[in-house]
């Protein structure tokens, strides 16, 4: 394993200020000297201000100096941003000014999606596993790896891939959609999910992060299960009925939706284990249990 360095100059700047990479901020706060993040909606600018993270507007349509300017001083770059059919936005703005202008950059993070394994009727897959996605989303990211890879290879810093599970947290979790009443529990036979508390996204980030690691890594639960399972566990600790299962096949629901099922996997996150990581929640019932008993759904 790369050495732990000392931190006391840690710089960073967010590609993508969402749920994800804002919860990092919140995590590794405490030892950055400055964290910048980008939006591409102006409207948020002064919620990023208010959590700690200095904003800036992503255009999309042409790289602006003043975040050309930031990125001068960065030592930790995270992208969190989707991919276009016509590539990485942030490669196709920023890469000549990742690849010749950051002097003090030291590690890049990229958030991918456990979507790049493709179907596996139900079996593990691992890093090692060979990419073979299904959906367009999917094709786009495996090939934002790649051009990412590449970038960190010429620049020589190392790059830490997160393939993510399906994401849940405070505001995105079963309770809420129990409460507002969109909860549904769809039942295909055998199909199972990972997932990820937002929060061991972020703890992932912040250790990658501080010990220089690169590679590829599965940033998901340990306890892969099927979606109604897991509404059925909110709807017991709320005290509620669940709604009832419906069959999948005769379920409406949008391509997009229904393109997650066609997706079944069970995905192994013991390569960032094997390096000292430990999972603030392993399983939905660990997290689900705690969310509940201190209101962190909400």
């Amino acid at each position: 394993m790369a050495q732990w360095r000392e931190q006391s100059a840690m710089k960073i700047f967010l590609f993508g200020a969402g749920y994800s990479a804002r919860a990092f901020a919140r995590a590794i706060a405490p030892t950055a000297e400055f964290i910048g993040g980008t939006t591409r909606d102006g409207t948020k600018l002064a919620a990023l201000t208010k959590e700690g993270i200095t904003p800036f507007l992503f255009h999309g349509t042409h790289a602006s100096q003043e975040i050309a300017d930031a990125l001068e001083t960065i030592t930790h770059l995270v992208i969190s941003t989707s991919p276009a059919k016509t590539g990485d936005p942030v490669i196709a703005l920023f890469g000549e000014t990742i690849r010749r202008a950051m002097p003090k950059l030291q590690w890049i993070g990229y958030l991918s999606t456990v979507g790049v394994y493709g179907n596996h009727a139900g079996a593990w897959v691992d890093e090692t596993t060979p990419c073979s996605p299904v959906s367009t989303r999917s094709v786009e990211r495996v090939d934002a790896e790649h051009s990412w890879q590449a970038l960190a290879d010429a620049r020589g810093v190392p790059l830490a891939i997160l393939r993510l599970s399906g994401i849940y947290g405070p505001g995105r979790n079963a309770f809420v959609n129990l409460t507002n009443g969109t909860a549904r529990r769809l039942n295909k036979t055998g199909q199972v999910f990972n997932r990820i508390h937002v929060d061991d996204i972020a703890g992932a980030l912040q250790f990658l992060s501080m010990h220089h690691q690169g590679g590829i890594f599965n940033i998901t639960d340990d306890e892969p299960a099927p979606p109604q399972d897991v509404v059925a566990y909110a709807a017991e600790l709320m005290g509620v009925e669940p709604p009832e299962e419906s069959d999948f096949e005769s379920a409406q629901l949008t391509p997009m939706a229904r393109s997650f099922y066609g997706e079944n996997k069970r995905v192994s996150n013991k390569r960032i284990k094997s390096l000292g990581f430990t999972f603030r929640y392993p399983d939905y019932g660990t997290a689900f249990a705690a969310m509940w008993r201190d209101g962190s759904w909400r």
